[in-house]
């Protein structure tokens, strides 16, 4: 028998299909869903919790023409089989396979590239204004989660958007923080009337008539009145009215005949109109229902047990939140901080451990910044634990709130350099680049395991501004002696050689090593250096490099422009350096998704590329 999600390819056979054939199609898609991605791995919670809301959005609208945004995006895998790319779920976030996110390139019914959170109400905002000003005829449509809302962007949006009524539909997918529980009967008699035509235009020819006169311009101020106090009993959210938008909800995210009835409606709507729908993570896999945060986003898993497959025993983010159980143990003053990835980062025992201590802010980066930065000028030590990629949004506060006044805050940026499959949104690279240049900033990072600990027992305890840089997963290298003691802007020797010396960044210095292998084999025998500090630098090793005339090799897992490399290079120049230098890293472009071993290849950054490299400059 032919599945319905076989015969839909497209957004044109989804409007064909009855509201009962859209649930049968919405069984068929999880069940796709969950064996594709027991294979692939990927964001698995969010994309099941919003299958019903995504047909519906199909069948009510014309992707011909509306636009639809989706924030962060990962919850867009529902759109992606239903706009011709099934066949290439196989290929799901793996190198020259399908994005785990939204991408133009992919299709005409991607209309917008997300990855980060917050950013859809003002990319559909921008969409709506263009319409507007071109005289065309379409609809905008932004889904944005309600974690999402504790991002100050989304808020930017919100009142820009409410204070000049322009035309948009915003789907507020509430799966977790539930803004409210009166999903009910009289909710829905509120809705039904407030979407109707014949209310909305009664409404305005009431409003116009009693504005002809003073006496009829008190009546409709105290109606007014008396109408937003019932509604502060009743409807669930005055935030978004007081805002100038019109609020619809909340209504259930899973009921595909409601959906559809209250979208047609809204159309109808001038201005600006938010619905409130009410998700379930992870529904229809009983695993991820059970522990969606597990699932959200995840590798290759059992479907039985829904295990990972295969995954590091050790890996940097579980040395980190285990280092600050032991440090908070010792010293009452260290504090953890978080932007809504306890778990991402390490901190869930932590958080088990000290419950008091730990601060999730949900994603709001730059808040949390300055949060850290008014804890450390109370005395507080404060660990902001953050991917590298996501710490980009609070490059602002880290200038001002933190280096200016030389806070003590630590940054343990997770996820530095290369993350693999979730791509160009997400790659840690420009972490070096961006902090760099910050004056006061201070930045470390571990060659291996050992050396993490070691460093932010150090961190908490400078009375300075710190980042700890580190990668995803585990060590590629087993049995590499961490540093015994942290000597500050030292450089550490690790293997000696002679003529060329490789001065590597962090997990750099694994590839280092296996790149000395190869190299050994033609004859060459480079002196391999931790750069323990990518700022400030150990000139005094690089001046004693510069007098014994050894050629030059950086390396990291950073872009070249503004990183490590180019500021070494700087130095050189200063110390008479003459020899032959290179720089090796990420050149101007970004980098795509696929498996961290393949890209690193892709760059020339692998053992076998940084050989190839080496034996080139030393002709």
């Amino acid at each position: 028998m032919i599945k319905l999600l076989d015969r839909v390819n497209c957004p044109d056979e989804v409007k064909k299909l009855s509201n009962e054939e859209l649930e049968t199609l919405s069984v068929e898609i999880r069940e796709f869903l969950i064996d594709s991605l027991s294979k692939t791995g990927g964001h698995l919670s969010s994309n099941l919790g919003v299958v019903e809301l995504t047909l519906s959005l199909f069948k009510s609208f014309d992707l011909e023409k509306d636009k639809i945004v989706w924030d962060v995006g990962h919850q867009s895998y529902i759109h992606k089989l239903l706009t011709g790319r099934k066949e290439m779920f196989n290929t799901l976030r793996q190198y020259g396979g399908l994005s785990g996110f939204p991408k133009r390139c992919e299709s005409k019914y991607d209309s917008f590239d997300t990855g980060h959170s917050t950013t859809s109400l003002s990319a559909a905002l921008g969409m709506a204004r263009a319409r507007d000003i071109k005289g065309e005829d379409n609809e905008v449509i932004a889904v944005i989660g309600d974690g999402a809302l504790t991002g100050g962007m989304a808020f930017e949006a919100l009142n820009d958007v409410g204070f000049n009524k322009t035309k948009m539909i915003i789907i507020l997918n509430d799966n977790q923080m539930s803004i409210s529980k009166n999903v009910g009967g009289l909710s829905s008699y509120f809705n039904k009337i407030r979407v109707d035509p014949k209310y909305n235009k009664l409404k305005s020819n009431i409003n116009t008539s009693l504005k002809l006169s003073n006496t009829g311009k008190r009546v409709a101020y105290y109606l007014s009145k008396i109408k937003d106090g019932i509604k502060q009993v009743v409807v669930p959210s005055m935030l978004f009215e007081d805002m100038g938008i019109k609020y619809i909800g909340p209504i259930d995210g899973h009921d595909i005949d409601m959906m559809n009835e209250v979208f047609k409606k809204v159309k109808q709507i001038e201005g600006p109109v938010i619905i409130h729908t009410i998700t379930q993570k992870g529904r229809g896999y009983e695993l991820a229902e059970k522990n969606p945060g597990k699932f959200h986003s995840v590798g290759a898993f059992d479907l039985e047990s829904g295990e990972v497959i295969s995954s590091a025993s050790e890996n940097y983010s579980k040395v980190f939140g285990d280092t600050m159980i032991e440090l908070a143990k010792e010293d009452n003053r260290i504090v953890a901080i978080t932007a809504a990835m306890p778990d991402g980062t390490g901190l869930k025992d932590f958080a088990k451990e000290f419950p008091n201590r730990i601060f999730d802010v949900g994603i709001a980066e730059q808040h949390a910044t300055t949060l850290a930065a008014g804890m450390a000028s109370q005395g507080l030590r404060p660990v902001f634990a953050v991917y590298s990629t996501f710490l980009q949004r609070a490059f602002d506060q880290v200038i001002h709130d933190v280096c200016i006044q030389e806070m003590p805050v630590t940054f343990a940026i997770d996820r530095a350099g290369i993350v693999g499959e979730d791509g160009e949104t997400h790659q840690g690279i420009f972490d070096i680049s961006y902090l760099n240049q910050i004056p006061k900033m201070n930045i470390l990072a571990p060659k291996s395991l050992g050396d993490l600990q070691i460093m932010l027992k150090w961190a908490v305890n400078s009375n300075m501004p710190v980042a700890i840089r580190y990668p995803r997963g585990g060590d590629i290298l087993k049995d590499i002696k961490p540093l015994t003691e942290i000597k500050y802007g030292k450089w550490e020797k690790i293997i000696n050689g002679e003529k060329i010396a490789i001065i590597a960044v962090g997990k750099m210095v694994q590839h280092a090593i296996l790149a000395k292998k190869n190299l050994e084999k033609n004859g060459i025998n480079p002196l391999i250096i931790s750069a323990t500090f990518v700022k400030p630098q150990d000139t005094e090793l690089l001046k004693e490099l510069v007098d014994n005339k050894y050629n030059i090799v950086t390396i990291e897992d950073n872009m070249i422009s503004g990183g490590f490399g180019n500021s070494v290079l700087m130095n050189l120049v200063e110390l008479g350096f003459e020899n032959k230098f290179k720089a090796l890293g990420f050149k101007d472009d970004f980098i795509t998704h696929g498996a961290v071993n393949i890209l690193y290849k892709e760059a020339k950054l692998d053992g076998d590329g940084i050989a190839e490299t080496i034996i080139e400059l030393q002709g």
